[in-house]
């Protein structure tokens, strides 16, 4: 993929960019090298200082970021200036508590003194995926620069803009030269850049395939990796549940980010008691969603982000509707300019279509009936992600089974799946390993140092 600023709502290329040459690459990773030194040595207070600058940045200026955000991978506006606004917030929290989360914890042991120390690794690659290109990079980079930690930004092609604002973000925030800085590269150099001993960690969210390839090259060298990987995650309703509550966040939680989201429900697991009304109102709110241009403020689902995305999508539903699936709305790229997609919802999914065991990456919904809890955890469970998952259910005791038995990272009740910079984010199965955010996610690029002083 060349590294390129494509319109998603026109298919206009933009503006290209060069790859970093050899000599440009090794500059950057010397810089990476040198600063973090200095850069671990900075107290808190003054990283706090900078960190709290970014976030002031980012809210005066979120209009601005946001307008790239759109231009580059066709989020809606509204939706764009929404995460900028929610960057600030992760830069603001980390400020405030990553003294708190990396201070020393005393341990009781016969010795004088016993403590655990947090202390950082050293230059960290952070591999980006399109989707959300300022919320996944400043996820990782906050708590990674705030532990004292240095970052390198490999991002997706077709962000190069976003990445590029980023590294400016930083400086104008006051961290120093080779604290965070943008590789415009293609993925092919990653597995040599993680060969380099002056990359000791690397953090990658983006799809199983990367994830693998990341894995497996950090895996050579000894080197630690937090994979966010893929998710098909379930959206699950009983009887009990509040329909009206449940049908709209479902709608929301299949088509936010223009359905281009690990966390976004896809498949929907209804309970059969309920599963006609579910569907009706369910495939009526799906239909009546407004699609256009990401900037008009009545557009409710933008442009697929690529061509290619789109691609994958039609040829993922065609092959679920041939496997035996009904198509209630929806099912086929809309015509005109762009990389548009119809709302689409599929009903009685075979177990082995895409659908039902892929991830699809774009506004197609699936649904699936359920006798009882059992039978929804069952299907919930039947897949090799395990991301995150809701259920919405007013039973106690039904609650309490989907939180231990659905295998997942995250569950939501009554609420949809969402990130929050107070809370460990990341799955299981396939969906990968590692935190990010919360107190864990800081931890995970520091050297937990055991101390004993007799």
């Amino acid at each position: 993929m060349p590294i390129a600023t494509i319109n998603p709502a026109t298919g206009q290329v933009l503006k290209t960019f060069e790859p970093l040459s050899d000599a440009q690459l090794e500059q950057k990773l010397q810089r990476a090298a040198d600063a973090f030194p200095r850069h671990r040595q900075m107290s808190f207070a003054d990283r706090a200082q900078r960190m709290s600058r970014a976030a002031d940045i980012l809210e005066n200026e979120k209009d601005t970021f946001g307008r790239m955000m759109t231009t580059e991978m066709g989020k809606t506006f509204r939706s764009a200036v929404e995460e900028a606004v929610k960057c600030a917030w992760v830069c603001r929290y980390y400020a405030e508590n990553a003294s708190r989360f990396l201070s020393d914890e005393i341990v009781e042991t016969p010795a004088t003194r016993s403590y655990v120390r947090y202390q950082p690794l050293g230059a960290i690659l952070a591999v980006m995926p399109w989707n959300y290109p300022f919320w996944q990079v400043l996820r990782a980079a906050a708590p990674a620069l705030m532990a004292g930690n240095v970052m390198l930004l490999k991002h997706s092609s077709n962000v190069p803009q976003c990445a590029l604002m980023i590294e400016d973000l930083y400086r104008r925030a006051g961290f120093a030269e080779g604290v965070f800085q943008t590789l415009l590269i293609g993925s092919h150099t990653v597995d040599g850049i993680l060969n380099d001993p002056r990359i000791v960690a690397a953090t990658l969210t983006g799809s199983e395939g990367a994830g693998v390839q990341v894995g497996i090259g950090a895996a050579k060298r000894i080197k630690k990796t937090v994979l966010e990987l893929g998710g098909s995650d379930p959206f699950v309703v009983m009887p009990s549940a509040n329909l009206a509550e449940a049908i709209p966040t479902a709608v929301k939680a299949r088509i936010s980010n223009n359905g281009q989201s690990c966390i976004a429900a896809k498949r929907f697991i209804i309970h059969e008691q309920i599963a006609d009304e579910f569907e009706s109102r369910f495939v009526k709110a799906m239909a009546a969603l407004r699609v256009g241009d990401p900037f008009d403020d009545k557009t409710e689902l933008g442009p697929m982000a690529t061509a290619d995305g789109r691609n994958d999508i039609d040829r993922d539903v065609r092959k679920t509707v041939s496997a035996g699936a009904q198509t209630l709305t929806g099912g086929a790229p809309l015509d005109g300019p762009g990389f548009f997609y119809a709302p689409t919802v599929l009903a009685n999914v075979p177990r082995e279509s895409p659908a039902a065991c892929e991830e699809i990456f774009g506004p197609v919904a699936g649904l699936f009936r359920a006798r009882d809890v059992d039978d929804a955890i069952r299907i919930a469970n039947d897949s090799r992600f395990g991301l995150g998952a809701s259920a919405w259910t007013n039973d106690d005791g039904e609650r309490e089974r989907f939180i231990n038995d659905i295998q997942s990272g995250m569950v939501f009740i009554n609420r949809m799946v969402a990130s929050d910079p107070r809370l460990p984010f990341g799955g299981v199965k396939w969906s990968g390993h590692g935190r990010e955010l919360g107190v864990h996610g800081i931890r995970e690029f520091t050297d937990i140092k055991t101390v004993w002083i007799q």
